[in-house]
């Protein structure tokens, strides 16, 4: 370790996101990527929620009457995805969306989201919804799934019995999505640095890396 070089700068970035949405993989992915290039940066990264589908049924709703009813009809879904799937290669990243047979409602799942950041096991339970839902085609609405993720994921384990049987974190999860629109974000995924500079969509790493960059430089004896 160099001990002439300066700490890093820290930096806060907010992830705005479903688990329903490819592209909020993909950002994902970049976001983690963006940061492992940059080792000067300190970011703390806290995930809120945004429900694209609040009006989902409890048990969710066939895929392909979803399709219809979000994007006017299968034909054009599949259009989208084979896009999204190109991209997804080039980020490691494997969608089987053959394998969906309900898109299921996300509450349950950003509540499992809360629980894991409080153990610091955010990312790791995440990827896993991600690959749970886009890859394996689990119903990552169902309790039992999502605690046998938290499970293998290295939660604490009275956590996860409780987050199996109680409603924990529900009201904070439906608050923070209120205020996800109330701030205008209307599209996901999106990314709030510094409480300042905001950015949305899956970006390429070198647009993140700018805002960064942008917010490091108004850090106060950084100007």
């Amino acid at each position: 370790m160099n001990m002439l070089a300066p700490p890093p700068v820290r930096l806060s970035c907010e992830v705005v996101f479903d688990l329903v949405c490819p592209w909020c993989w993909i950002g994902l992915r970049r976001l983690k990527r963006t940061l492992a290039q940059r080792p000067d940066l300190a970011v703390e990264v806290t995930f809120r929620p945004f429900l694209l589908n609040p009006e989902m049924p409890a048990r969710g709703m066939p895929q392909g009457e979803y399709l219809q009813r979000k994007f006017g009809g299968e034909d054009r879904a599949r259009r989208l995805q084979a896009a999204i799937l190109e991209v997804g290669r080039q980020e490691g990243i494997v969608f089987r969306f053959d394998r969906i047979q309900r898109t299921p409602p996300t509450l349950e799942a950003h509540r499992l989201v809360r629980l894991a950041a409080r153990e610091g096991r955010a990312w790791p339970v995440i990827d896993a919804l991600f690959a749970a839902h886009f890859r394996d085609g689990q119903d990552i609405g169902d309790r039992t799934v999502l605690a046998a993720i938290a499970a293998e994921a290295g939660l604490e384990k009275a956590a996860v019995a409780a987050f199996a049987t109680d409603d924990e974190e529900t009201e904070r999860v439906m608050l923070e999505n209120l205020r996800s629109h109330r701030l205008g974000i209307n599209g996901v995924p999106c990314f709030v640095i510094n409480g300042r500079h905001a950015v949305a969509g899956a970006q390429e790493p070198e647009v993140i890396e700018r805002l960064f960059e942008l917010a490091a430089m108004e850090q106060p004896g950084l100007a």
